[in-house]
């Protein structure tokens, strides 16, 4: 099963995903953007504040498809549940968001379209909610992504997702104590795992 957590910066989606670890000690952790040579060319794009919209996004499809094939895909095969800090539902907000200032037309759509064909959909996405004023305020607002009027169309695209998807995300409310977030995420992905007993 694949299991990807997903939300604003600063919604608490790494702590999650790091305290989870003990409690699945069989199953695969990985994030993306990954550690990889492509990952790290995306990081470099975060810092850059000048990055071409377009190009930054084939980096992170790039980083996506080589992370399908070198970690997700063989873990799945290999029946292991595998649990991702952020996935595809990332680009499709975030990038949708950046690409509102290009030629592009009805942007999100367009990400979706191009992963698509080669990506495999999560059987359970867990939504941190966070409201973009709080998520800038804890992120900081150290780079381009973390601006709290960029997050709002951000939270905006994560909303139609949820319409497009409800069978598949789950809505955790991540002003809660990280004691009552985890445990609320822990149950979710138990049932999940335990749905089809």
């Amino acid at each position: 099963m694949l299991v990807t957590l997903e939300g604003l910066d600063g919604s608490g989606k790494t702590t999650v995903w790091e305290a989870l670890q003990p409690s699945y000690p069989d199953a695969v952790f990985t994030r993306e953007p990954t550690d990889s040579w492509y990952g790290d060319a995306v990081y470099r794009s975060i810092g850059d504040d000048d990055a071409d919209p377009i190009a930054e996004l084939f980096l992170y499809t790039a980083d996506h498809a080589n992370h399908l094939s070198e970690t997700i895909e063989p873990a799945l095969d290999d029946g292991r549940l595998v649990v991702s800090d952020r996935y595809s539902d990332s680009r499709y907000a975030y990038q949708g968001a950046t690409l509102r200032e290009t030629r592009i037309d009805r942007p999100m759509e367009y990400v979706r379209s191009i992963h698509e064909p080669f990506t495999r959909v999560p059987d359970l996405t867990i939504y941190l909610d966070l409201d973009a004023e709080r998520a800038a305020a804890r992120s900081g607002s150290t780079n381009k992504f973390e601006r709290r009027e960029y997050l709002s169309e951000v939270r905006a695209n994560y909303e139609r997702l949820m319409e497009d998807h409800p069978d598949r995300f789950v809505r955790i409310d991540a002003t809660r104590s990280p004691e009552i977030v985890l445990e609320r995420v822990e149950s979710t992905i138990d049932d999940r795992l335990h749905a089809g007993e």
